[in-house]
């Protein structure tokens, strides 16, 4: 099944309908939403839904996971899809959102602001890598598919674009764990990316771990002094994060 965020006039919808078992799309302009329920309603595969696909930034509206649930349900062999021209404003949240909940999906072929494209992508020592960069290529396998030019559009933006593929990363929920505390972990760790790691991570757990509790977690790695998060590698920060989890355990 597929799950399309803005449906807009229908077009993608109608084509996406044709080639899947099932379409929920998700408008959230209601006089849009009227325009493409009238274009997809000879079509029986298709729900739209008029709403916000988010409640919040942090989860996807319970309309929304609902219709996706129910589309599930149909058979055990369905596995979603995201494929949607993602409106730039929510970008960031749905696709993080959807690498963490635990909807068994399959892909997600997505239209992004270029910007954001290089955010997800990036590795250090690039001036883009951070929580963001860590957070999905920890769990996904992440392409830039093509370059579009704001000329592709109408309207047109003042920015670039780009086609995205994400895909699952096989291994990658056992290899990390805890992935609550793996997500809480990166995103405090890039909060202070300028400051010195041993600094951060002194901050981040001053109310549970002593100094020399959080020297004992970073000594096996032996980084060199004054080395910041934005410098290290991202199967570094899960090894750390998995690190930092166990001695959590054992106090």
């Amino acid at each position: 099944m597929v799950l399309e965020i803005g449906t807009g006039t229908g077009g993608l919808t109608t084509a996406l309908a044709s080639r899947a078992g099932a379409v929920v799309s998700v408008e959230v302009d209601h006089r849009v939403f009227a325009l493409a329920a009238q274009v997809v309603a000879h079509l029986s595969n298709v729900t739209v839904l008029n709403c916000d696909a988010l409640k919040n930034k942090n989860h996807f509206s319970q309309t929304v996971l609902d219709a996706i649930g129910a589309q599930l349900a149909v058979s055990r062999h369905r596995r979603l899809k995201l494929v949607a021209n993602l409106p730039y404003c929510i970008a960031t949240p749905v696709i993080s959102n959807l690498v963490a909940s635990e909807i068994p999906w399959e892909s997600m072929i997505v239209t992004i602001q270029w910007e954001l494209a290089e955010r997800i992508r990036s590795k250090p020592p690039s001036e883009h890598y951070g929580a963001l960069s860590v957070w999905l290529q920890s769990q996904c396998q992440v392409k830039v598919l093509k370059k579009l030019k704001p000329t592709v559009f109408w309207p047109r933006p003042q920015v670039d674009s780009a086609i995205l593929q994400i895909l699952p990363l096989p291994g990658s929920r056992e290899r990390i764990g805890d992935r609550n505390f793996f997500h809480d972990f990166v995103r405090r760790l890039f909060q202070q990316r300028r400051k010195a790691l041993r600094s951060v991570l002194v901050g981040m757990y001053r109310q549970d771990l002593s100094k020399t509790e959080i020297d004992e977690v970073l000594e096996p790695f032996q980084f060199k002094e004054g080395v910041r998060a934005d410098a290290l590698d991202i199967e570094t920060i899960v090894k750390l994060s998995a690190a930092m989890k166990a001695r959590f355990s054992s106090v």
